[in-house]
């Protein structure tokens, strides 16, 4: 059984945390650090967020974050790096890549699957690769024990939810709201209809994503998914230290506030 499967196979009342991170932000020691903190608070996934200068579906929190991450030189090669010393450090969760597909094509497909393979990562999402359009890197990732994650919402066609549904490996990303991403305050009683049809089309977990940032809005969502993706919440927390974790002698006492916070927030 992949790491991904038995994230989600592990009984509990509560739907599995998966928070997202920016490789790189605002440097490679505090992605490391971070990431393994988040494992301590709870998460059993993580999705690490490859910088880019034109994000599609990245709303304003997690665009400066990467434009922090750039400007200190994080590449895709660099953050697929940091994977290893992450399992070194003691993650020993199921990592996630969030990349945009332009990347891949610049470092080429069958590299990328070959180095993330070798970084002990365990799947892929790339929000702007339509489905249609996946199947090659679907299939090199099906032979690389790596899981396509893919991406539905609340327009997605009926036909298109069950190809998707039918496909879904690893786990299926629900986008619970239109638009980009981003901390909500509240979501449209539709999004629970639509997460009815999803839990229809697939056997795969389902995930949910975009704008959660609470645990009351964990709790209106825990009978409709299997886990909520937190990322613009936590983005926030980072950007918030920023000074913080760029030195060393302050890095540790940011991590622990944002460890503080995040369990407020999402466990006490």
């Amino acid at each position: 059984m992949s790491r991904l499967n038995e994230a989600f196979s592990q009984a509990s009342e509560k739907p599995v945390f998966i928070p997202f991170i920016t490789a790189g932000d605002p440097n490679e020691e505090t992605t490391v650090e971070l990431a393994l903190a988040l494992q301590e608070v709870g998460a059993r996934v993580l999705e690490l967020g490859i910088p880019y200068s034109d994000p599609l579906a990245d709303g304003p929190v997690i665009q400066k974050a990467s434009l922090r991450a750039l400007e200190g030189g994080m590449t895709l090669k660099k953050a697929l790096a940091l994977v290893p010393t992450m399992r070194e450090k003691g993650v020993k969760i199921p990592i996630i890549c969030f990349t945009y597909y332009n990347l891949l094509l610049q470092l080429g497909e069958d590299q990328f699957i070959q180095e993330a393979a070798q970084k002990d990562l365990d799947g892929v999402l790339v929000p702007d690769l339509p489905f249609e359009e996946s199947a090659s890197l679907r299939e090199k990732c099906q032979q690389a024990g790596l899981s396509l994650i893919s991406l539905v919402a609340p327009t997605t066609s009926e036909e298109r939810l069950q190809r998707i549904g039918e496909a879904a490996d690893g786990f299926l990303y629900c986008v619970s709201s239109l638009g980009v991403t981003g901390v909500r305050q509240a979501f449209h009683n539709d999004v629970f209809h639509f997460l009815e049809r999803v839990r229809k089309s697939t056997d795969a977990p389902v995930a949910v994503g975009f704008g959660i940032s609470s645990k009351e809005q964990v709790e209106q969502f825990k009978d409709y998914c299997d886990g909520f993706i937190v990322g613009s919440a936590i983005v926030r927390e980072v950007e918030a230290r920023v000074t913080q974790l760029s030195h060393e002698a302050d890095r540790s006492k940011a991590i622990e506030e944002i460890k503080e916070t995040l369990t407020t927030k999402f466990f006490n």
